[in-house]
């Protein structure tokens, strides 16, 4: 990982993409669950440095993340923005049009990252598969026209990357899966990594079931951080781009220092071992 142009969070490494374009390890999650915090985003790219905002049509704040983006005082070109594609928008015009709307909401001229948000497509009448190649063919689109500086998918399993691959010619540069210390999945993580698709972790926290376990607290107490400044430098040591959800500027700011301390392979060990399967957000296994 290089350090990324500007620093980041506070020395926030870059991880370099298949397009050429090198996302920041540490990003900032934004969700419709929980609520949305303007004085938050704004605390975190005024006060801690972050330069990576995720979002997503489906969470309804992309308007809202403008004024946030504005009021910052952040140039565009030093923000990786990345927003998502919901379901109700699958097929190629819908796809470029949803594109068109979500940066007209974002008051962005382009995207850092556009990604198909689940391989769900719910169209009658047309299979999955079928649905999530029309899609991607628009996203390759708008990829090639510069409106999406990379592309990406979002909860697809090894079963929709290897259907994608036979359908289409773009290589999805990113894909965002759950990832915490209760749900690993190393044989995903190892597909992706041998196709050069940089995987990025959603629910780092596990949602705060992972701040309460024993073994969490003890590393705390051994390194002297928080449970959750565990987690998160957990997942970016195993390469992991990593995005905390907060709303609460005290939260983002600690999540934010985790440059400064590595945990020993011992301990990441353990960690790595407290996988058992669960998920804390949707569970695509059941989609074909």
């Amino acid at each position: 990982m290089a350090a990324a142009e500007g620093g980041g969070a506070r020395g926030c490494p870059a991880v370099p993409l298949a397009s050429g374009r090198s996302i920041p390890v540490l990003g900032l999650g934004t969700s419709h669950q929980g609520g949305y915090s303007h004085d938050a985003v704004v605390h975190a790219l005024q006060k801690c440095g972050i330069r990576h905002i995720d979002t997503a049509k489906r969470y309804g704040c992309e308007s809202l993340l403008q004024k946030a983006i504005k009021e910052s005082g952040v140039k565009r070109e030093d923000l990786w923005i990345t927003t998502k594609l919901w379901h109700s928008d699958y097929g190629y015009e819908n796809t470029k049009k949803a594109c068109l709307e979500s940066c007209e909401r974002l008051g962005v001229e382009y995207l850092d990252l556009y990604l198909i948000h689940w391989p769900d497509a719910c169209v009658p009448g047309k299979s999955n598969r079928e649905v999530r190649a029309e899609t991607w063919g628009a996203m390759e689109e708008l990829y090639e026209k510069g409106l999406c500086r990379s592309i990406g998918v979002s909860n697809f399993l090894t079963s929709h990357l290897e259907q994608l691959k036979e359908d289409c010619v773009v290589t999805p540069h990113v894909n965002q899966v759950e990832y915490h210390p209760f749900q690993r999945p190393q044989e995903l993580v190892d597909y992706c990594r041998s196709r050069d698709i940089v995987f990025e972790g959603y629910c780092p926290l596990a949602k705060g079931e992972a701040l309460t376990h024993p073994s969490i607290i003890q590393l705390a107490k051994k390194y002297g951080r928080t449970p959750a400044q565990i987690c998160i430098r957990w997942s970016i040591q195993n390469g992991i781009v990593t995005i905390p959800k907060s709303t609460k500027a005290e939260r983002i700011q600690e999540n934010c220092k985790v440059f400064d301390f590595t945990i020993a392979e011992d301990d990441v060990e353990i960690l790595n071992g407290m996988h058992d399967g669960r998920h804390v957000s949707w569970d695509p296994s059941l989609i074909v």
